[in-house]
């Protein structure tokens, strides 16, 4: 007897349709699984067949042969047992075939029966309603991760036998809840970090040009020797960031389901990511085996931090120019090619020298060789895709003492405006941010004239400023002007623009 149960295999960030064809007769007790299937799911054998039996129902005792449709399409993961179980459960009579016509099954199986969640769940509901499917089953811990795509039943089965009584026609069980609430499916409230830009005293400069960089998207460079307060002042940039839009909220949940965050509920604040200096190039971008997911993903719509920029490798630094300047990040192996998003922030600090303390001879004990190798580590082609370059001194420090620049609370309600001007401004171009622009939009946008074009001229003429340069320049520029309300941009703002981008010192190489 032939029965078909549908059910989605995760394939990079996307779910691919697989059909699980299950056919029962007559011969010798065998469990065969066919269709490019992986370790996890061979080994599905075992628990389908306890857990049906430990459930109250009959595990056939004849020959048994499961095809997984498409048979190129590799299968991964144990979130197909769900599938598999029912599918056994309705060749071999025990279930109706016309139940599993029109709906989808995923989750894993434990030895008692259980639905246990997997990762991927809200693109598999996503890919479920797509595909026309009416109903997905899934273990309770991600129903509501599931409810937040319309249009779509989702029935949380806390066991095989829950799973088989809504198949049946009879009542799902109930989702479970976060924090021991029933809270609303949504988007949940931005919570409130610790971490205060008030914390911070002195930098004036640095501090304003973190809230530049929030305000526009764009990415920057802190330089200065240890103990100024580089990491401190990266790490109250989500404090300033604004909240994520309902879009950006699944997009965000849909990557670190499918990474394996079983939070099961819909992100509610921006990324941060920090990865430590030892990363390699595949950790950093993804592609170390099939299904990785690399940081600039995970960091996806929130920031990406590199501290101690000058001590990744260099390999790992280039695979950075890609994402920086396109968004996302295309990964090709032998078998399969994959596109991710990774539109993220780039926040970088790093020592001016191997010691930290250049310029000053009193400390700085780095001789020529070890200044160029460190400059050569911070590339041209790198440094010109990073809008601003932050210069921070002891100079800048004031001590305990001292008066803060701003507060989080300050600097979001300016980011939060400039940010809304630029979505009003960009809402038909289909960008979100200055940092975003492409050329086009740069001349329709930030139309300069006058004393602001002899300046960028002047700028490109004294520093050899790239044409990329010239372009992050002016998104600074426009940047500045949101800031302060200015529909046009004058020169004073591209004069702030190429203050907060320095040349010389950092650069040491030319940009290819």
């Amino acid at each position: 007897m032939l029965a078909q149960a549908n059910t989605f295999t995760i394939d990079g960030l996307h779910a691919r349709r697989v059909t699980v064809e299950v056919d029962v007769r007559a011969g010798l007790p065998t469990f065969a699984i066919v269709g490019l299937a992986d370790a996890s799911v061979r080994e599905a054998r075992e628990r389908v067949q306890t857990a049906i039996r430990n459930c109250g129902f009959e595990f056939p005792g004849r020959r048994i042969t499961v095809n997984l449709a498409p048979g190129d399409v590799p299968k991964v993961g144990p979130g197909l047992d769900l599938a598999l179980a029912c599918g056994v459960l309705a060749a071999s009579g025990q279930l109706t075939k016309e139940a599993l016509a029109r709906c989808a099954l995923f989750g894993e199986l434990g030895l008692d029966g259980t639905v246990k969640p997997c990762g991927g769940t809200l693109a598999i509901a996503q890919a479920c309603r797509q595909q026309g499917l009416e109903r997905l089953v899934l273990a309770c811990e991600r129903g509501r991760e599931a409810m937040l795509v319309e249009g779509l039943e989702v029935a949380p089965a806390m066991t095989l036998q829950s799973a088989v009584r809504v198949l049946r026609g009879g009542r799902a069980d109930k989702p479970a809840t976060t924090g021991g609430k029933d809270t609303p499916v949504g988007l949940a409230s931005e919570p409130r970090s610790r971490l205060d830009l008030g914390d911070v005293r002195g930098q004036a400069h640095a501090v304003r040009a973190l809230v530049v960089a929030a305000a526009g998207g764009h990415n920057c460079l802190l330089s200065g020797p240890p103990g100024v307060g580089k990491t401190m002042l990266a790490q109250r940039l989500p404090s300033i960031l604004p909240p994520l839009s309902r879009t950006e909220a699944i997009e965000v949940t849909r990557i670190h389901s499918v990474a394996g965050d079983l939070r099961g509920q819909l992100a509610h604040s921006r990324p941060f990511r920090a990865p430590h200096h030892s990363i390699t190039a595949a950790g950093l971008v993804g592609g170390a085996h099939r299904h990785s997911i690399g940081e600039v993903v995970l960091a996806h719509r929130g920031v990406l931090f590199l501290d101690e920029l000058s001590e990744f490798a260099r390999a790992t630094l280039d695979a950075l120019r890609q994402p920086l300047e396109d968004g996302r990040v295309a990964i090709v192996r032998a078998r399969r090619a994959a596109v991710y998003p990774a539109r993220f922030m780039l926040i970088a600090a790093t020592n001016p020298c191997p010691c930290g303390y250049a310029g000053n001879r009193d400390l700085c004990g780095c001789g020529e060789a070890e200044l160029a190798r460190h400059r050569r580590r911070l590339n041209g082609p790198l440094l010109d895709r990073i809008d601003l370059q932050v210069q921070m001194d002891g100079e800048g420090q004031e001590g305990l003492a001292g008066e803060p620049a701003s507060s989080s609370g300050a600097a979001r309600e300016e980011v939060m405006a400039a940010r809304e001007r630029q979505r009003v401004r960009l809402r038909a171009e289909g960008v979100g941010t200055n940092a975003e622009m492409d050329a086009r939009m740069l001349a329709q946008h930030v139309a300069i004239e006058g004393r602001a074009r002899e300046m960028l001229e002047q700028a490109r003429a004294s520093w050899g400023m790239s044409a990329r340069s010239q372009q992050r320049t002016l998104r600074v520029a426009r940047t500045l002007a949101d800031l302060d309300g200015r529909r046009r941009v004058t020169a004073g703002d591209v004069g702030g623009a190429l203050a907060l981008r320095p040349h010389g010192g950092l650069r040491d190489s030319r940009a290819a």
